[in-house]
């Protein structure tokens, strides 16, 4: 292994090993249920906020999975607070809990959603199981 590094100035780069690999691997205490799809769907979302005043309000989801979903909501709620999700296109209605609350901007604050009860076809796609991989395709054949 070599050493890379300029000991000249505040901007020096940190004297690192290297090994020739690009990325180190990052290993997370938990591997994610499903894949997430960065996917805009209209959805309605019911319950009480934090002033315990029931709400009902239209948004749109961030990102979806097939146990929930990131939407911005205009109400703010507490993290473990269960609401009533919607799919006005095919009216399919779940219940779901609180499980992530973002930064809380003017506007809207992210809100992560999970679903109580299993629901794969909530979002109306299919998401791949955890354990499938995609290999690519290697044709024999010379043209």
């Amino acid at each position: 292994m070599q050493e890379t590094g300029n000991s000249d100035g505040v901007d020096r780069e940190a004297r690192l090993p290297q090994d020739g690999t690009a990325m180190a691997t990052s290993v997370y205490e938990r591997e994610r249920r499903s894949s997430r799809v960065f996917m805009r769907v209209k959805v309605v979302v019911a319950g009480k906020n934090t002033m315990r005043k029931r709400f009902r309000e239209a948004c749109e989801t961030i990102v979806i999975n097939a146990h929930g979903g990131l939407i911005y909501s205009l109400q703010r709620v507490e993290k473990g607070e269960i609401l009533t999700l919607t799919n006005p296109f095919t009216q399919d209605e779940q219940e779901v809990r609180v499980v992530f609350l973002g930064e809380e901007t003017e506007k809207a604050q992210l809100v992560g959603l999970e679903f109580l009860t299993p629901a794969p076809h909530f979002w109306g796609i299919e998401f791949a199981q955890p354990d499938w991989h995609s290999n690519p395709v290697v044709s024999t054949q010379s043209n």
